[in-house]
């Protein structure tokens, strides 16, 4: 199962999975059109429509799921995008509301639920998708929103690999700069800033992610859990270039 997987890195996630020859239902909040699309691309998949930002609605998701069939693993890639579209022009605590509701409460919710499932079953994996710059920090309202939220997801990984231990394994992916909607349409500054953070030069891609899944879910992964893996081209930690400049370069 991959939420949010209607387009950029669920998306990538879900391909990758069915290329390597994973059965997959794909679940998306509203967006049915292009989900039937990449569940196309993957060559069929059953979808689901569910608004995890809902109190309850992750436990329906999971009810829903599986009720059709057991699932091994479970990839946790919904969140809310506050950076593109009607929510870009909401204010502070608007986008901070609805991150809490939909990356942090819809995860712990969901994963909480699929997690005992697994349990209850003896064997499962659940994937979370944290930041990379929470552990650091970053300057600005961005900074502030991302970093407290996907901080708590990253937190809520750990604690539940504890959880659900031994028969369960739980980790988080930790993305930098990746090339998403946003991405696409980014300002210069943040264009030059991101291949300068990343030690490789460039810009993730969503398919660096979706490698990194792969491993994660896969039995080469089977003695690494409770882990937060960071999928950022080797972040450097270096300043933005204003900070470098008052600090002597």
């Amino acid at each position: 199962m991959v939420t949010g997987a209607s387009s950029g890195i669920g998306r990538a996630i879900a391909l990758e999975f069915a290329a390597a020859g994973a059965q997959l239902s794909l679940h998306a909040r509203s967006s049915a059109q292009a989900l039937q699309q990449v569940a196309g691309e993957a060559g069929g998949a059953a979808t689901h429509l569910a608004d995890l930002g809902q109190h309850g609605a992750g436990a329906e998701l999971v009810a829903s799921v599986w009720d059709r069939s057991p699932i091994d693993i479970w990839v946790h890639n919904a969140g809310a995008d506050v950076l593109t579209g009607d929510a870009a022009a909401i204010d502070f605590g608007a986008k901070l509301d609805l991150l809490w509701q939909v990356d942090v409460r819809g995860t712990i919710e969901t994963c909480r639920a699929v997690g005992e499932r697994m349990r209850e079953r003896g064997r499962g994996v659940i994937l979370t998708i944290g930041w990379d710059q929470a552990e650091v920090g970053m300057e600005g309202d961005p900074g502030e929103m991302f970093g407290t939220t996907k901080g708590a997801v990253m937190a809520f990984t750990k604690a539940l690999a504890k959880s659900l231990a031994p028969s369960v394994r739980v980790n988080c992916l930790a993305p930098g700069w990746i090339k998403t909607k946003w991405g696409d349409d980014a300002p210069d500054y943040w264009r030059e800033r991101a291949q300068r953070e990343a030690l490789v030069g460039r810009w993730g891609e969503p398919a660096d992610v979706a490698a990194a899944a792969c491993y994660l879910a896969s039995p080469a992964a089977s003695f690494v859990t409770g882990c937060v893996l960071p999928v950022n081209g080797g972040f450097s930690g270096a300043l933005p270039r204003a900070a470098s400049d008052s600090a002597g370069g």
